[in-house]
């Protein structure tokens, strides 16, 4: 179909149509044939065609990333105005409050191109939004889509006392885009004193930095991955590695583990878990240790340890193809480490939250540290993230979190 339209028009590879008819919704810097000029504003729109002319799609352009466009819509009748982005916020929360049910008061709201708003996260701790913004197109139209969150959610009931916008983050860089942190308040409509917040996941309480924290200041990926934690966790004896703010510990003592050892290089994680297992009540079954992880696992394998459930989440240990080799080796060490040191018929929790470590490579590491650690993995599940992070199948990089859990015989 072709078009006439006043945004300016690129033509992209064969490759590149391919891509977008096949559903994925980025334009990468090679694969524009022409069209491209220094009259064309970072963050502006413009339109998509293949090389017979035909109309692919509408998206932001971005004079500096790779990623050269992110396509906000392949229907050529689309206006992008204020209407156009109120409709793909109130698809995200409807589907939230369908999928979540009652976890709808801690979810991810947004999760960018899984949801039609290409570079844009929120995340929603009780009455308040926690956003990050990392295409420059995106960022043009926030003050729109924030006030349609307001809108969409306010007809449900849900108020919105403050909007924390987390763009620290070094890669709004790639698209001329500034770091920063601090609340969006643009018409004076005021927000909370503070930037700590207290929610409440699985029943578990926790104290959330949204100002300071890692992300938007909680990993609400892994929500329904600590419930089953939880449920196998009763009376073991729990070590839990790379705790950060101790959410799979307080869930396996909530869960009524007999004890749970909580473990992670940093010293204010470290504290942050012994506060919030306190704040449960659940200290007493729990002790804290900061220590390096790569460190502690070969030392307890030679000591009478007693753990029976080990749990590995670890960080990213790779944000590029370029370092999943290294990555792999890494991901290889902890799990022989824990394999080697717990016992026939313990339990083994195991994950990986980088899509560069695509899940046949995973899996394919997993066989390699079983094989060396002299045993053998009894499946009990698999799981991904939770549905507030949906996966998107013709974007494969929304598909990013692998979750194992396994018997060691």
């Amino acid at each position: 179909m072709k078009i006439q339209r006043d945004y300016p028009t690129l033509t992209v590879t064969k490759k590149g149509e391919a891509a977008l008819k096949g559903g994925h919704p980025w334009v990468y810097d090679a694969e524009i044939v022409s069209g491209e000029s220094d009259d064309i504003a970072n963050g502006s729109l413009v339109d998509v065609v293949s090389g017979r002319g035909s109309y692919l799609g509408t998206g932001f352009y971005s004079r500096q990333s790779k990623i050269r466009v992110r396509v906000l819509s392949g229907n050529a009748n689309d206006r992008f105005d204020g209407a156009f982005f109120e409709r793909r916020v109130r698809y995200a929360v409807d589907y939230r409050r369908t999928v979540m049910g009652d976890d709808f008061d801690c979810c991810r709201l947004i999760f960018g191109e899984s949801d039609g708003l290409p570079g844009l996260t929120v995340d929603k701790f009780g009455d308040v939004l926690v956003t990050q913004v990392l295409s420059f197109g995106m960022d043009a139209v926030k003050g729109t889509v924030f006030a349609a969150l307001r809108k969409v959610l306010g007809e449900y009931g849900v108020p919105v006392r403050g909007i924390f916008e987390r763009n620290d983050v070094a890669i709004r860089r790639l698209e001329g885009l500034d770091e920063y942190k601090g609340w969006y308040d643009p018409d004076g409509e005021g927000h909370p004193d503070s930037t700590v917040t207290e929610i409440v996941e699985n029943g578990i309480r926790y104290t959330v930095d949204f100002e300071n924290g890692q992300k938007t200041g909680f990993f609400l990926d892994q929500k329904y991955n600590r419930r089953e934690v939880a449920r196998i966790a009763r009376g073991k004896r729990v070590l839990d590695c790379f705790t950060h703010t101790g959410s799979f510990a307080l869930n396996a003592a909530y869960g009524g583990a007999e004890h749970v050892t909580a473990v992670d290089i940093s010293a204010a994680a470290v504290e942050m878990a012994r506060h919030n297992a306190s704040l449960n009540g659940l200290d007493e079954r729990m002790d804290f240790l900061q220590a390096d992880v790569f460190d502690l696992l070969p030392r307890l394998e030679k000591e009478h340890h007693g753990y029976d459930f080990v749990i590995l989440d670890p960080p990213a240990f790779t944000k590029s193809r370029r370092t999943v080799d290294s990555a792999t080796r890494g991901y290889k060490e902890i799990n022989y480490r824990a394999m080697k040191m717990l016992p026939r018929g313990g339990y083994l929790a195991t994950c990986s939250c980088s899509h560069f470590m695509r899940n046949d490579l995973f899996v394919k590491m997993l066989h390699s540290a079983a094989s060396d650690a002299g045993v053998q993995l009894k499946q009990v599940e698999v799981r991904q993230q939770a549905c507030d992070h949906p996966v998107l199948w013709n974007v494969p990089e929304t598909d990013y979190l692998k979750f194992y859990i396994f018997q060691i015989i």
